[in-house]
């Protein structure tokens, strides 16, 4: 049978320094080819982690000698919050700030002030939220939460301490996350949401623990799919807990009904506990893709742009800023950017699928 190769960003829509043509008022609302609007801007402030996570930063490939990204290179938070600003301007209504860690980013709740100015051309507040390890959290939830930051994901792979410490591969103790999600609930946040990556035969037993511990909390654990981002991870499909066989663990013990989606585009496909005790997410990206919503972007650390979680190639958007391009002429080159994309590889992957090589890292742009 014959194998499908599927192409991820194989025609740049331009590169960093071409004369871009275009002027004219500021683009508005914009949809790429398959006509989904652009909503949500996802940043990495930082490729550094603190841990070493089987599914993100393997430690052999991530080790000591590992060259990370120098600070000159990374983009300032003037340089983020100008192009937030023209994204919003062009239909984003919530920004996800990510890594790396994102609290390892020095004074990173000055980013946050600045973003949280933003609105949505109708005056609307933009919905500002990070997702963090949870490790430095306990110390910094309440900076940030006066900083501005309403919403807050925290990282939790298991509650059995040695199960945790062998996942994140440096030895770090949950009850250091346990703590800082309580910090951040007493903090103002909420709901705190909880994501838990599943992969089988290392914490699949972790499940029903985790949906026990958070239940008539008010916080929302999310279980996700082991997915093949990145090249790193050494990626298998047998590897995968159906999110179908999950939802089915869990409501055979917590019964559970399905929940209409908070918003088109939504990650995560919702169910309620039927005693009213809460919800559930899940992130089904392999066994029940969802690119026909997508209506996601990322930006690097450095700037690069990647219209799919699954991006070989990044545009370099740093040039531009460095350059004194205006700001229409930079907006008109993201509008140009996104109206060019027609990623969806989620839905394209397959066991007859040649996956293309050198993924980008989620460290690099976040999950």
């Amino acid at each position: 049978m014959q194998q499908k190769i599927i192409p991820i960003l194989s025609k740049p829509a331009l590169e960093p320094n071409y004369p871009h043509p275009a002027t004219g008022k500021m683009p508005s609302a914009v949809a790429d080819r398959l006509a989904r609007p652009l909503r949500d801007l996802r940043i990495s402030v930082t490729d550094r982690c603190n841990l070493r996570c089987v599914y993100c930063m393997p430690k052999q490939v991530f080790g000591r000698d590992f060259r990370f990204i120098p600070h000159s290179e990374m983009l300032s938070f003037e340089e983020i919050s100008r192009l937030a600003t023209l994204f919003v301007r062009m239909g984003v209504e919530k920004i996800r700030l990510t890594g790396g860690e994102p609290l390892m980013r020095r004074h990173v709740e000055r980013l946050i002030e600045q973003l949280a100015k933003l609105k949505t051309p109708d005056g609307r507040n933009i919905d500002l939220t990070l997702t963090t390890n949870g490790s430095l959290l306990a110390k910094k939830a309440r900076t940030l939460y006066d900083a501005g930051l309403k919403r807050i994901t925290v990282s939790l792979d298991a509650l059995d301490d040695r199960i945790f410490r062998r996942m994140n591969d440096v030895d770090f103790p949950v009850a250091q996350v346990l703590d800082g999600i309580e910090a951040a609930a007493h903090a103002g946040f909420f709901p705190v949401k909880i994501n838990m990556v599943v992969k089988k035969g290392v914490n699949e037993q972790e499940i029903l623990p985790i949906a026990r511990h958070f239940r008539n909390t008010g916080m929302i654990p999310r279980f996700i799919e082991y997915m093949d981002v990145g090249s790193s991870n050494s990626w298998v499909r047998d590897e995968i807990i159906p999110s179908a066989d999950l939802v089915s663990l869990i409501h055979a013990e917590m019964p559970l009904d399905s929940l209409e989606p908070n918003y088109q585009g939504e990650t995560a496909s919702r169910w309620g506990y039927r005693d009213g005790g809460g919800e559930i997410g899940v992130i089904a990206s392999v066994t029940q893709a969802f690119c026909g919503d997508c209506t996601r972007i990322r930006m690097s650390t450095t700037g690069r742009l990647y219209t799919c979680l699954f991006a070989t190639q990044g545009f370099d958007l740093k040039p531009l800023v460095r350059d004194n391009w205006s700001d229409d002429r930079i907006a008109q080159t993201l509008a140009h950017h996104w109206q060019n994309r027609d990623d969806r590889y989620s839905e394209l992957r397959g066991a007859n699928t040649i996956m293309p090589a050198n993924r980008v890292e989620m460290f690099y742009i976040g999950g």
